[in-house]
């Protein structure tokens, strides 16, 4: 027999993506995910494929040095027997002169790009043909991928769902901005495995950082780390919150990764400026779910920050309620971090399942800026001695804070009762653009016997008391209307819980502050006041917030930290009330004209209102959206958006997918930013 010599071939990008759920990505390449066949057909010229006669065999190999004993390449020849626990290729039809070859990897292979090439020898002779490329991924569809996720909607929105929501605000105002998350669009596969191959654990040892990316424990550590800039490791964001971003884009500004992850690889791998928790966070989440790990964003609020480790935050107030010490310890309003899932096979059983991983810098694990992967159940459980950071994140939703006031003689009072931490854990629903609310997995019921149980495990003992034991509660009300533009009202509100009746004197203090929990300056101070209350009464002390004084003050975060203080003249007790106000932007309005289909023109009329008495300067628009624009468009206003005037632009679109896509619109201007606004629109299928 002459010998078998490749003609061509055909990898079947389309098919095997379809079939493989990854072809959003493009059919520039072929893009399978491990433990799952994929098809390739081989033609040959001259003759066919003799069985008996021709002996094919496959040589796959990933990274810089291959090498069988770590996995990263394999040899493995044709069979009829395929054994899940390596790679295969089995004859599925022959045609003539082609053949059609089903290839399957193990469920457990290291994830990349990989070559592939192709021996066939007859009598003695042989030869070798290089194939091309294919990148493989996690498998959430595979029950023995270590990233098994059983259920499909699940499956859909953690993997699959190229947009989503992410939770901000404060525990008393909880919205939500939209993100895009484009983990399939053109460039960021490539981005991202390129990430993998810069981070310093494979300039270290490129062979063993290779064979460990089978374990999605590993790449999450990894993928958390390079993220941010911190270690001057060439990673994605650089992370800042003073509210001074003039040498790049706010924080507040970002509507999606794939801008990011694009003008990471565009400036060399130079950090992006700027982050905050929620764009490293999303920027992770984008990198987990393109490799093909279900990931998600979750928002804690009132998270603490704390650096001393001992479950406490002090917090040290004057009498008029003003912050008089400086505190390293902070409570960020709101902080965000990703959750992915994974199996644990590196712990005892009883930790698979969501992993919090924290890409925000903030304290070093193993010398490096990272955090997690952190078994959810391992922190309600209080076991602080597991990999990974349980005992940061532990803090960040079960530490005490305490309010000291510093009296005129220099006096430290503790305030009775301490502020909670870690509320309302919160993340997109399933398939809808509601708020699931998942506190109920990081922590036991307040006040339960498990969370003694828990407490005890890691040596924290609670320092706050409930309300029922209180004789006077304070707390802290705002009127309707916190609008960016008007004045509004706030209200210290005292309840007297006995049978007799009490006097109080009450004060209250308004400063704009930073979502990580920096003061800024003061808008807005009452006189104390005396006031006696009768037996099982409530009163209401207000502070008017006046936006003259507040507009100048103000950080791009929109919020003002309000400080109650009571006295009570009685026990010489002394109360704190803290609430954070989150003042609104205006509401961005989208309007979508024309049916939605596919491949079909489409328009988008947006508009905005300018709520406030003076104009607003260098109005820019930012529209985009997975699916429904290439990329981002920007549309700059060339006049100023005059007091309660509206501005208003029409936009072509031409959607490429179908289904529930998301339209999101940011605005920034010199004295309104960060404004958000989103459409959700159905796209019809093509008619075949």
């Amino acid at each position: 027999f002459a010998e078998l010599v490749l003609d061509t071939w055909d990898l079947h990008c389309d098919r095997n993506g379809r079939e493989h759920r990854t072809a959003d990505m493009g059919c520039q390449q072929l893009v399978v995910r491990r433990g799952q066949p994929f098809t390739i057909t081989l033609r040959f010229s001259g003759r066919g494929y003799e069985e008996g006669v021709d002996k094919l065999a496959f040589n796959v190999a990933m990274g810089p040095c291959p090498d069988e004993t770590s996995g990263t390449s394999s040899h493995f020849v044709m069979t009829d027997c395929p054994e899940e626990s390596c790679w295969s290729a089995v004859i599925q039809q022959q045609d003539g002169e082609s053949l059609s070859v089903s290839l399957c990897s193990p469920p457990n292979s290291c994830i990349g790009r990989y070559s592939m090439t192709l021996e066939t020898s007859t009598d003695y002779q042989g030869s070798s043909f290089q194939i091309g490329d294919f990148v493989l991924l996690f498998n959430p569809w595979h029950p023995e991928d270590t990233v098994f996720m059983r259920d499909e909607n699940e499956r859909r929105e953690y993997v699959l769902s190229q947009h989503g929501l992410i939770y901000q605000g404060t525990c008393d105002y909880i919205y939500s901005i939209p993100w895009n998350f484009g983990q399939f669009e053109d460039e960021v596969l490539a981005i991202c495995l390129n990430m993998l191959d810069i981070n310093p654990k494979h300039l270290r040892d490129q062979n063993r950082d290779c064979s460990r990316r089978n374990d999605p424990v590993y790449i999450g550590r990894v993928v958390s780390a390079m993220v941010n800039c911190n270690d001057e490791d060439r990673g994605v964001l650089f992370g800042r919150w003073d509210n001074r971003y003039e040498d790049g884009m706010s924080p507040m500004a970002w509507i999606g990764s794939v801008d990011i992850l694009k003008r990471w690889k565009n400036f060399g791998c130079q950090p992006v400026k700027y982050g905050q928790c929620w764009v490293f966070a999303a920027v992770a989440c984008t990198v987990m779910r393109c490799l093909g790990v279900p990931s998600r964003v979750v928002t804690n609020y009132n998270s603490a920050h704390d650096t001393n480790a001992n479950l406490t935050i002090d917090r040290y107030v004057n009498e008029r309620g003003e912050q008089t010490r400086k505190s390293w310890d902070k409570i960020w309003n709101f902080h965000c971090w990703v959750e992915s899932w994974m199996a644990r096979p590196d712990l005892a059983a009883g930790y698979d399942g969501w992993q919090a991983l924290d890409p925000t810098p903030q304290e070093k694990s193993e010398g490096v800026f990272c955090c997690g992967p952190a078994p959810v159940k391992a922190i309600k459980e209080g076991d602080m001695q597991l990999k990974y950071d349980i005992p940061f994140i532990f803090a960040e939703v079960n530490a005490d804070v305490v309010y000291w006031v510093v009296q005129g003689d220099g006096m430290e009072k503790q305030s009775i009762r301490s502020s909670d931490v870690g509320k309302y854990i919160s993340t997109k629903s399933v398939g809808r653009d509601s708020r699931e609310d998942i506190t109920h997995n990081y922590k036991y019921p307040e006040g339960s016997e498990e969370e003694r149980a828990v407490f005890e495990k890691a040596e924290h003992q609670k320092k706050s008391i409930g309300e029922e034991d209180e004789a006077l509660h304070l707390r802290i009300k705002v009127s309707e209307g916190a609008d960016k533009g008007s004045d509004f009202d706030v209200f210290a509100v005292v309840n007297n819980n006995t049978d007799e009746e009490r006097v109080c004197r009450v004060t209250l203090c308004a400063r704009a502050t930073s979502h990580n929990g920096t003061i800024g300056p003061q808008c807005g101070l009452s006189e104390p006041v005396d006031i006696d209350i009768e037996p099982r009464a409530e009163k209401r002390v207000p502070l008017r917030i006046l936006y003259e004084e507040y507009r100048d003050k103000l950080t791009q975060d929109n919020l003002i930290k309000v400080v109650a203080l009571l006295k009570d003249h009685q026990t010489g007790d002394i109360l704190v009330a803290v609430r954070d106000i989150y003042v609104e932007n205006p509401k961005i309005k989208i309007r979508i004209l024309g049916e939605p289909m596919q491949n079909r023109k489409l328009v988008a009329e947006i508009s905005l209102v300018n709520p406030l008495a003076v104009p607003l300067n260098g109005c820019v628009f930012v529209v985009e959206g997975t699916g429904l624009t290439e990329g981002h468009f920007v549309k700059e206003l060339e006049e100023p958006l005059e007091p309660q005037a509206e501005a208003k632009f029409r936009m072509d679109l031409m959607p490429r997918l179908s289904g529930l896509q998301k339209l999101m619109v940011d605005f920034e201007s010199d004295q309104l930013t960060g404004v958000k606004g989103y459409r959700n629109v159905i796209i019809a299928p093509q008619p075949m």
